[in-house]
């Protein structure tokens, strides 16, 4: 009877736990993108108001 190849098999489950990690993040990333895109103009159009001169700053 063969012995069992420990090593092998942590090694196995190691990359396997680093593949679904990197495929995580890379899923969250293009969450991030996709939702980034509309939440920056509406702080480009305030950072606008609040650094001109004739506009109040709202409070």
């Amino acid at each position: 009877m063969a012995t069992p190849n420990y090593g092998y098999e942590k090694r196995q489950k190691e990359l396997a736990k680093k593949k679904k990690k990197e495929e995580k993040l890379k899923h969250k990333a293009e969450r991030k993108v996709g939702e980034g895109a509309p939440d920056d103009a509406p702080q480009d159009e305030a950072d606008g108001q609040q650094s001109g001169p004739d506009t109040p700053a709202q409070v």
